[in-house]
């Protein structure tokens, strides 16, 4: 009975899933991303705030809008705190800007509200449909380049050097490790193993232990295992309107910065990880609607409002899908496993990143599959292409999704193709060249 239930609400059959992989699915992503349960308290910390505290919002804000994306939306979709936005939030609004963490937290309030409004009006639906399909490839093919570029830095396979980045030390066991997770995978997503990617996760981590590096083991077991949650509660609601009113002037440009970036961010991640899933939907019900659009918007006011930054759909979902998730029961055994973490944390952040590296690098690769789809003309190839090198190369993902639509609107001026200028296209632009020079005069 439960189990009819749960296929119908989350119309599991219909996308020709079972409960099984998508159980599977869930457990795979958050095996990609459990690492935000460690390094967003450690970024945050430098904003002063405590440590463990931040562990406790971390997970929260996790759990708040991942279930919004699986019950209400029903996407395989997990959000968390978001890697941009907590760097931001720690390093330049409160270290640079000498801001204190309340007024902070109040920047990231004012810019859940207004992203939340654009995701519930016809705004961010619209902008998609204008997405020209050179564009939407782009997003793709870059997603999977980053997703990429990802694993194969925090797998240690790429280091960054005085000439950018170069291959890592073969005498280094992490990067021989890595690479043979690298091997790993590849082999069980070939042979259609199920919960291959999970699999090679526990597999590496599992070997780690028996690895050693000049500072121990790979895998380093926590002194503890366990740790009963305790919320720390003058964290809710920790916001000071009083001093962020006091400094618009400087304020308000932060939280368009927060804004745009999270909109574009978030935007790009749920299209790339709808088409993947074969949930493209239609024009009169597509399958990102103002539930799914809803559900991040509002995460990033619950986010704010518990004490963390930004919530935002995450890339690592991708590996979801690619384990065969299509519904949101995957994101909802998401929410149930971090909840979890809230007790099992110091178990789970023992997890190495050069576990996961693996399966984000084949996430990647799979990804850029979609490059036999590029145009053979010049126009509409350059644009995805300038894309997927500015993603590759710098791993700034805004960056390339700007570059593309300035170079796509260069072009279609230069050819006189003004037919290709929509309101929607100029209103990108105009919105990307605002983002970079906000990033320009913050230094971010």
């Amino acid at each position: 009975m439960l189990l009819s239930r749960l296929d119908r609400w989350f119309h599991i059959t219909a996308r020709g899933s079972t409960i099984p992989r998508e159980i599977i699915a869930g457990l795979t992503v958050f095996g990609a991303m459990a690492y935000i349960v460690a390094v967003n308290p450690a970024i945050l910390s430098a904003a002063g705030l405590d440590r463990h505290d931040m562990v406790m919002t971390t997970i929260a804000g996790a759990v708040a809008g991942t279930l919004l994306m699986a019950l209400w939306a029903r996407l395989p979709i997990a959000l968390a705190p978001a890697m941009s936005s907590n760097v931001l939030f720690a390093q330049v609004v409160v270290q640079q800007a000498h801001v204190s963490p309340r007024t902070a937290f109040t920047v990231v309030l004012f810019s859940g509200l207004c992203f939340t409004a654009l995701s519930l009006s016809q705004i961010r639906q619209r902008i998609i449909r204008g997405f020209p399909p050179s564009i939407v490839l782009g997003i793709q093919i870059a997603l999977g380049a980053f997703i990429a570029r990802i694993g194969l830095t925090t797998g240690g396979i790429a280091v960054p050097s005085s000439e950018g980045l170069t291959f890592g030390s073969l005498s280094n066991p992490s990067v021989l490790l890595s690479m043979a997770g690298v091997v790993l995978s590849a082999i069980l997503v070939v042979l259609r193993v199920p919960a291959g990617l999970l699999i090679a996760i526990l597999a590496i981590t599992m070997a780690g232990l028996f690895i050693q590096t000049p500072s121990g083991p790979i895998t380093h077991l926590p002194a503890q295992l366990l740790d009963w949650p305790h919320y720390p509660t003058n964290l809710f609601l920790p916001f000071d309107f009083h001093e962020y009113f006091s400094h618009l002037g400087l304020l308000v440009p932060i939280t368009l910065y927060f804004l745009l970036s999270d909109f574009f961010d978030a935007t790009a991640t749920m299209m790339s990880v709808a088409h993947r899933a074969g949930l493209d939907g239609t024009a009169e019900k597509p399958a990102l609607d103002h539930r799914a659009f809803g559900s991040d918007g509002a995460a990033s006011i619950i986010g704010a409002s518990l004490g963390t930054c930004t919530v935002s759909a995450y890339v690592e979902s991708l590996a979801g899908v690619e384990a065969g998730g299509r519904t949101g029961l995957s994101a909802l055994v998401v929410a149930v496993l971090f909840a979890l973490s809230s007790v099992f944390w110091p178990l789970i952040t023992a997890i190495p990143a050069i576990a996961t590296a693996p399966v984000l690098i084949l996430v990647g690769l799979n990804m850029l599959g979609s490059l036999n789809r590029v145009a053979e003309t010049p126009a509409e190839a350059i644009p995805p292409l300038t894309m997927l090198l500015i993603a590759g190369v710098t791993g700034n993902f805004m960056l390339s999704l700007s570059c593309g639509l300035l170079i796509y609107t260069a072009l279609a001026i230069a050819m006189r193709q003004f037919q290709r200028l929509t309101p929607i296209v100029l209103g990108l632009d105009a919105a990307f060249v605002f983002y970079m020079i906000l990033q320009a005069h913050m230094g971010a």
